[in-house]
């Protein structure tokens, strides 16, 4: 069995399609292409696919990842392309290796984020972010099924940065203008309760008052391994690819063994 890790986008309109809207759509296109799934057992088998950490509904996404299994082996570029072509527009494969190691799920453990928020003058974004990035904590609520929570989104939130401008991931295709806007960056761990860019939005209202006129377009830009060192996001599916150029065991030890 041959399993193929997949970095999919949610752009423009289609960052309004739920998750299951997805499924929905992404089981068509495997259909379409003639992808030889596997199935799971029981009454009602259903192709073996793992999302991993889906975006909420209403942002849009350039790293979005997925898993799937195959009863017979196919090139990975080959079969990206399948799939993006029989997805509309919008929702687009951009990245497939071979799955070499295990744990993708385990290597997202944080996301980097943009947010345009048009109609707030950058330099109160600015002050907003500084009074956030000073705040020890930063409690925020959210409604639950079980009712309203209180927590501490501070400690979540490893990077905030405020910037000016009118291009940015989400301008045109969700809100073209040429009007300046504030723009913010943050690099979020994923923990539990998972902190989101709306509770952000709304830390930054409570410690300053920072209330955007309309929605934020929000895009998430990048997800993988939180690089402690360094601060950045790294990509989830190097692995795999460098565990693809690697030398075997077998290679390894004929190259020791043969003959100078």
């Amino acid at each position: 069995m041959q399993r193929i890790r997949l970095r999919y986008t949610k752009r423009g309109r289609l960052r309004f399609t739920s998750h299951r809207d997805f499924q929905r759509a992404f089981e068509r296109a495997l259909r379409r292409a003639e992808v030889p799934m596997a199935y799971s057992a029981g009454f009602t088998p259903h192709p073996k696919v793992s999302y991993a950490n889906a975006a909420p509904t209403g942002t849009g996404s350039e790293a979005e990842y997925l898993e799937i299994a195959l009863t017979e082996a196919r090139d990975p570029e080959q079969l990206r392309v399948l799939l993006d072509e029989s997805l509309p527009a919008g929702l687009d494969v951009i990245d497939s290796v071979e799955a070499r190691t295990s744990g993708l799920a385990d290597r997202l453990t944080a996301s980097v984020w943009e947010l345009r928020l048009d109609g707030v003058d950058p330099a109160d974004a600015g002050r907003a972010v500084a009074a956030f990035n000073a705040a020890g904590t930063v409690e925020v609520q959210r409604m639950t099924k079980n009712g309203v929570r209180t927590f501490d989104a501070r400690p979540a939130v490893v990077h905030l940065e405020s910037s000016e401008g009118t291009e940015t991931h989400s301008s045109t295709a969700d809100r073209p203008t040429d009007q300046p806007c504030a723009i913010l960056r943050l690099v979020v761990r994923h923990v539990t309760p998972a902190v989101r860019p709306d509770d952000v939005l709304s830390g930054l209202r409570a410690v300053a008052d920072l209330a955007p006129p309309v929605p934020a377009a929000v895009t998430r830009l990048a997800q993988g391994l939180f690089d402690e060192e360094t601060s950045t996001v790294t990509d989830p599916l190097a692995p795999d690819r460098e565990a693809a150029t690697a030398p075997s065991e077998a290679e390894t030890a004929a190259a020791a063994t043969a003959p100078a």
